[in-house]
């Protein structure tokens, strides 16, 4: 169960020079299916990683979020919970700092990116070989940058990385460690009257990893008992990868989705999940041909995978902080997702959630797995 407190203000009421506070109180509670272990594609976004961090509310935002246009001109704008003047200027800069996600501003695909309401599968929400800043719960500190005009946008961000991989506490001294992201974005449609948008991602990380080759070799050569990345870490080693990330609308009803990812692979998965490549696509469908306009149906396929010397490691039996059963008979993890989503009244939906999951944890020899969910959303 995952409850948010959001509280948010406009500090300035000026659309030109716009400011607004935020502050977002949480409480997340239960236990992953198998601990949230065993998969590098888990079932549902919203489980944290580390369920002996119990459901104490916690601050899991807060920012402040400033405008500076650059034109007179301004456009509408759909108010959100980040951004909540209805009109902008054209041409602008948005500077943010504070207590945020990374998925919140990059990465943000409108079929595929929301848990409480869309898919639920890691690696189909995010792009799964982005091994982007944050602590346990998905959350760092920093801030970041956007310029955006009529057609294109691009934004840069610098923040936090755990002082160890999947770590609650948050490493303060960014000459040593510190997480860039960047993203270039292109609101172009192929389909004539109807919206699409391309994102193209990179990253580049910095902070106390290790390389699962030389965790293999001391493996191999009898200095460790058991392959063990973690002593083998350096301080400011270089994680770094990009991603690709499109959506584009058919008609009024029926929207596509798809995203690529890659990393380098040989320092060890950090802060996200054990991927280093990732392929995902599907599409959703509103229910307006059967007089239900708000309710979705969809339907995605993801498949990840992981480099040799990755693979190799859990072969001999390293553990990384999601993977590891004592050996590996290595194949892509393959996952296909598809949910219905109801909307029963004003902010109360309810949703049917499949996902089949071939190879789990890159194990031929585990699986198939069938999971089945249902959601319940309400908002107010």
């Amino acid at each position: 169960m995952v409850g948010t407190l959001y509280t948010a203000v406009r500090a300035s009421r000026s659309t030109r020079y716009n400011t607004d506070l935020i502050l977002d109180v949480e409480s997340a509670g239960g236990r992953g299916l198998s601990e949230a272990l065993g998969l590098a594609g888990f079932t549902n976004l919203d489980v944290v990683r580390n369920p002996n961090l119990g459901a104490t509310p916690y601050l899991a935002r807060y920012q402040i979020h400033q405008t500076i246009g650059l034109s007179q001109r301004t456009t509408e704008q759909e108010p959100g919970f980040y951004a909540l003047a209805a009109s902008v200027p054209v041409r602008r800069i948005e500077l943010r700092g504070g207590k945020l996600t990374l998925p919140d501003f990059f990465d943000i695909n409108s079929v595929g990116s929301d848990s409480h309401l869309q898919f639920m599968n890691w690696t189909i929400d995010n792009n799964g070989a982005w091994d982007y800043a944050a602590d346990t719960r998905g959350y760092t500190v920093g801030g970041m940058a956007e310029y955006d005009d009529r057609e294109w946008s691009i934004r840069y961000g610098l923040f936090a990385m755990p002082v160890v991989a999947n770590g609650i506490d948050l490493d303060w001294a960014f000459s040593r460690a510190h997480g860039h992201n960047g993203e270039f974005e292109l609101r172009h449609s192929w389909v004539p009257h109807q919206k699409g948008v391309s994102r193209m991602l990179f990253f580049a990380n910095r902070a106390h990893m290790g390389t699962y080759r030389e965790a293999n070799d001391a493996f191999l050569d009898g200095q460790d008992a058991m392959p063990t990345i973690t002593k083998h870490a350096h301080f400011g080693a270089l994680k770094y990868g990009f991603g690709y990330n499109t959506e584009q609308s058919i008609n009024a009803d029926l929207r596509l989705f798809g995203r690529f990812g890659w990393n380098e692979g040989q320092h060890e998965s950090y802060a996200y999940t054990e991927v280093d490549q990732t392929i995902s696509g599907g599409a959703d469908y509103a229910g307006t041909s059967w007089r239900r306009p708000v309710d979705k149906v969809a339907i995605a396929f993801v498949s990840n995978a992981i480099k040799s010397d990755h693979q190799e490691y859990l072969k001999l039996g390293g553990l990384g902080f999601l993977l590891g059963d004592g050996n590996l008979n290595y194949g892509r993890e393959n996952i296909f997702e598809g949910y219905y989503n109801w909307h029963a009244w004003r902010g109360l939906f309810y949703a049917l959630n499949v996902q089949h999951i071939s190879n789990p944890g890159y194990n031929r020899d585990r699986g198939p797995a069938w999971v089945g969910s249902v959601r319940a959303h309400v908002d107010f």
